[in-house]
């Protein structure tokens, strides 16, 4: 049985906490987090946009239909790339890259298409379509969560760690919009603990006898 892959959603919105499905992206050999297409319904899983029925039943359609699964896990990662080009971008200060939206918006039509309206327990509500039940289905909240983003007035709290070799992107909910780091118990404590090292090694400089 393939073990369940587990992800980060310190980004605080599915769209970033989705670019940083490839972790460790500054490194000469990043670490691919979507290795399979059951990684990704398991995505979509622990970001509560599919429930465990349909989770199930996507990896049952997925062992009927191998190479139509893998044509999407290879759609997904590319529109991570975007995503993560595109919020790069916006975290910089910089327009997002044409082609790049271009890209989104290619992927947000074929989305949109499959929100519709649904009776829900006490009003009508958007849903995404439920049958016929389609391998690209995980993509769909994801496409819509950048493009909410994307046009939201708080694209300034998107933010890129602070730390050289990291890049993963987040969304800053700090009241003073001063967070730096993806984690404070990876990148911030690793830059802490840099920061008392280089504090040290200057002492120690500053006490060496004159020679």
């Amino acid at each position: 049985m393939h073990d369940r892959q587990h992800f980060d959603l310190d980004a605080g919105v599915d769209c970033l906490a989705f670019a940083n499905t490839l972790d460790g992206r500054m490194d000469e050999v990043p670490d691919e987090r979507l290795r399979s297409y059951a990684d990704l319904v398991a995505f979509a899983e622990q970001t509560e946009q599919l429930d465990p029925s349909e989770g199930e039943r996507l990896r049952q359609l997925a062992a009927q239909h191998p190479d139509a699964a893998q044509s999407v896990l290879e759609r997904a990662i590319a529109t991570r790339e975007t995503i993560y080009r595109t919020f790069s971008a916006v975290a910089a200060d910089r327009l997002p890259d044409a082609a790049d939206l271009e890209a989104l918006n290619a992927e947000l039509h074929t989305a949109m298409a499959h929100f519709e309206l649904a009776a829900g327990p006490e009003r009508v509500e958007w849903a995404w379509q439920s049958e016929p039940l389609m391998l690209d289905r995980p993509l769909w909240p994801i496409v819509r969560s950048a493009a909410d983003l994307l046009t939201s007035d708080e694209t300034g709290r998107i933010r890129e760690c602070a730390a050289h070799d990291c890049g993963w992107l987040f969304f800053d909910e700090s009241r003073n919009r001063s967070r730096r780091w993806c984690s404070m118990q990876s990148c911030g404590n690793r830059a802490k603990v840099d920061r008392f090292r280089a504090r040290q090694r200057g002492a120690q400089l500053v006490e060496e006898p004159a020679g």
